[in-house]
């Protein structure tokens, strides 16, 4: 398998997507990637966050995770992303990071980029898969190769069975409603094992 760099970057306000992101990067590390697991900046004012526990508590505990860059998407032969729902689509903090790729984007250097998302919301209804799809629309401007599970591996119908990427339900006290842990780690191994196809056919190709 040819050596892969896997850039996994999330959004989490309460620290589900955050889980999520871990596991995905340490199936891509069991995988024989590269990981780097990193946070797209806070948007939210202090004040908001202080008024909401678990915020403030996810916010301490993850305050050492690297602040995303979009030199982080170069260096990267594959992505995934992960966020909550806001509202049917994505949170603000991630758009505004994926607006800031315009520039390397312009330059085709997210061209051939293999990508895959994951989401959350509070009702198993909530938005959770326009979400991914959201991610995706931008992912198809770069020209990236989408690596969605599909109904590829009996753990995704464990997880809720969402085609587009893991997509977890979660309570009022922000536990998740499914095990979704197989389903993240297996679609974690399925992007790295897809960039490192198309790694070693690009490389052979320009022998």
């Amino acid at each position: 398998m040819a050596n892969v760099n896997l850039a996994v970057i999330y959004y989490s306000a309460t620290g589900t997507n955050y889980q999520l992101a871990r596991w995905a990067a340490e199936s891509g590390q069991q995988a024989g990637a590269q990981v780097k697991v990193l946070r797209v900046e806070e948007l939210a004012s202090q004040d908001v966050i202080d008024k909401n526990e678990a915020w403030k508590a996810h916010r301490e505990k993850a305050k050492d995770v690297p602040i995303a860059t979009v030199e982080d998407l170069v260096w990267a032969d594959a992505i995934i992303f992960s966020v909550p729902s806001r509202f049917g689509n994505i949170p603000s903090e991630m758009k505004q990071y994926l607006d800031g790729t315009g520039e390397v984007w312009s330059q085709g250097k997210l061209v051939n980029k293999v990508v895959s998302a994951m989401s959350s919301a509070d009702h198993p209804h909530g938005g959770q898969e326009s979400t991914i799809k959201a991610l995706y629309t931008t992912m198809m401007h770069w020209g990236a190769i989408i690596a969605a599970p599909g109904y590829s591996d009996p753990s995704i119908f464990l997880a809720g069975g969402n085609p587009y990427g893991t997509s977890v339900t979660v309570d009022k006290e922000h536990h998740q409603i499914k095990d979704a842990e197989s389903a993240v780690r297996y679609q974690g191994a399925r992007t790295v094992t897809i960039s490192s196809w198309i790694k070693q056919g690009r490389n052979r190709w320009n022998e």
